[in-house]
C-alpha cells in the first residue's frame, strides 16, 4: 500500500479536504487527550469535522498494553466510523493501527497480537497526524503491544497508515523532556538502521538524513526552539521511521523495551541509553560472531559511515559524542540513573532482552556479553 504524506506548518488544514474526498460521514479518534488539546491539533479537527459524526477512544495508558487495545476494540465494535484518525506521540499512532486491525474481528486478538494468526484486512483507512517528533509511527507497517509485559511488534502492510500528516505547528507545545525523549528515540533509530543486517541503500538513505537532521538540531529543539528546528526534527523523526520501515531495529531496541515495561524508563531514552555502547561492541564484530549477510567488512564500513555523519574519527569518539548530546539534553547517561540498581535488576534486563529484534544486530549479542555492555553503562 503506498502511502499519502502531507509534510509542512500547516498540513493539519488538509484533513478537511481529504476527508471530503472520501466522502467520510462518521470519524473515530484514537487521541491522546493532552497532545490533542496542547498541540492545537483539536481547533482544527472539531473544524474538518463538522457535519460528521465523530466518537474519541482515549482510553488507553502509554506504550499500548492489550487490555487497552481489547479496550478500544469494543469501543470500536459499538461506534464502527468511516475512517479512523490518530493523534499524538506513537503510542496513539500504534494504538489506532492495533485497533485497526483487531476491529475486522471478534475474538482471538491476542493470538492477532502475537502473530499466532495472520492478519488479513484492517477495519478502516487510517490518516496518522503525529504531535511529536521521533517515534515515526506515522510511517511504519508495524506497531508495538505489551501482552503480560512481554512486548510483541505486529508487522504487516495494512499496519502501515493510509495517510500521514506532518505538521511541525502541532510539535510547538511540547516540553522539553518530551521532545528530548522521542528525539533520542529517532537518533537512535537512524543509527540502528544503518547497521542493520537487513539495511538496503534505500534505508541507508533515509536513515542518514535523519541523522544528520537529529545531530544538527535536537539540542535546539530541546532548549532553543524555532519553527525551522522543530520542523526539521519531524522530518527526521519521518525518516527515521522510513528507515527503520525496511531495516526494522537492532539492539538497543531490543534491551529497551523491559526498561520501559519495567522500570517506567521513557522509550526513547530507553533506546539511547545502550546506543553508544552497542555501536562499541558491534565495531569489534569478527567473522566468528558477525550475523550479517554482507560479512564483517560491511559492518565495519557501516560503522565507519556512522561515525562520518557523526563527524568523528573513531566509535570511540562517536560514543562519546552521542554521551554528550544525551546529557546535553538533561537526559540520564548511566542506568544507575534511571533506576537499574542491582544486580538483580541487571539480570532482568537480561533474560527479557527481545530476541526478534537481537536478530537484527550485525553482531551476535550472547548473555554473557549483554551482562558486560549493561556493567559498563551501569
Amino acid at each position: 500500500m503506498k502511502q499519502i504524506t502531507h509534510m509542512a506548518p500547516g498540513a493539519i488544514k488538509t484533513v478537511r479536504s481529504l476527508l471530503d474526498d472520501r466522502a467520510v460521514r462518521s470519524v473515530f479518534i484514537v487521541a491522546d487527550r493532552t497532545a490533542y488539546e496542547k498541540s492545537g491539533a483539536k481547533i482544527y479537527i472539531e473544524s474538518a469535522l463538522q457535519g460528521r459524526v465523530q466518537v474519541i477512544f482515549d482510553d488507553f495508558a502509554p506504550n499500548p498494553k492489550y487490555v487497552d487495545v481489547i479496550r478500544g476494540v469494543k469501543f470500536w465494535h459499538t461506534h464502527p466510523c468511516d475512517i479512523m484518525i490518530a493523534i499524538g506521540g506513537g503510542s496513539a499512532i500504534d494504538m489506532a493501527k492495533l485497533i485497526g486491525i483487531c476491529g475486522t474481528h471478534r475474538g482471538q486478538y491476542r493470538e492477532f497480537l502475537t502473530g499466532e494468526i495472520p492478519i488479513r484486512d484492517k477495519a478502516a483507512p487510517l490518516i496518522a497526524i503525529p504531535t511529536t517528533a521521533g517515534t515515526g509511527s506515522e510511517a511504519t507497517h508495524f506497531a508495538v503491544v505489551y501482552v503480560a509485559e512481554q512486548k510483541y511488534s505486529v508487522a504487516h502492510a495494512n499496519v502501515l497508515p493510509d495517510y500521514a500528516i506532518i505538521d511541525p505547528n502541532l510539535t510547538a507545545n511540547l516540553p522539553p523532556s518530551i521532545t528530548a525523549h522521542t528525539g533520542l528515540d529517532a537518533l537512535s533509530q537512524a543509527v540502528e538502521s544503518l547497521w542493520s543486517v537487513n539495511a538496503t541503500a534505500q534505508s541507508r538513505g533515509f536513515a542518514s538524513e535523519a541523522l544528520t537532521l537529529v545531530l544538527d538540531n535536537l539540542e535546539a529543539a530541546v532548549h532553543r526552539p524555532t519553527p525551522d528546528v522543530r520542523a526539521n526534527m519531524c522530518r527526521a523523526a519521518y525518516l527515521s521511521g522510513k528507515a527503520i520501515n525496511i531495516s526494522k531495529t537492532t539492539a538497543p531496541h531490543a534491551i529497551s523495551y523491559t526498561l520501559t515495561s519495567q522500570f517506567g524508563v521513557p522509550h526513547g531514552l530507553a533506546v539511547a541509553l545502550t546506543l553508544g555502547a552497542v555501536l562499541i561492541y558491534n565495531n569489534g564484530v569478527t567473522s566468528g560472531d558477525c550475523w550479517h549477510p554482507q560479512g564483517v567488512a560491511q559492518v565495519q564500513k557501516d560503522i565507519r559511515y556512522i561515525n562520518r555523519l557523526i563527524g568523528v574519527a573513531s566509535s570511540e569518539e562517536a560514543r562519546k559524542h552521542i554521551d554528550d548530546l544525551i546529557s546535553a539534553i538533561g537526559c540520564p547517561t548511566r542506568l544507575r540513573q534511571v533506576g537499574v540498581d542491582t544486580d538483580a535488576d541487571l539480570e532482568t534486563l537480561v533474560q527479557n532482552v527481545n530476541t526478534e529484534r537481537l536478530k537484527n544486530n550485525p553482531r551476535a549479542l550472547s548473555q554473557f556479553e549483554l551482562r558486560q555492555i549493561l556493567r559498563e553503562i551501569y
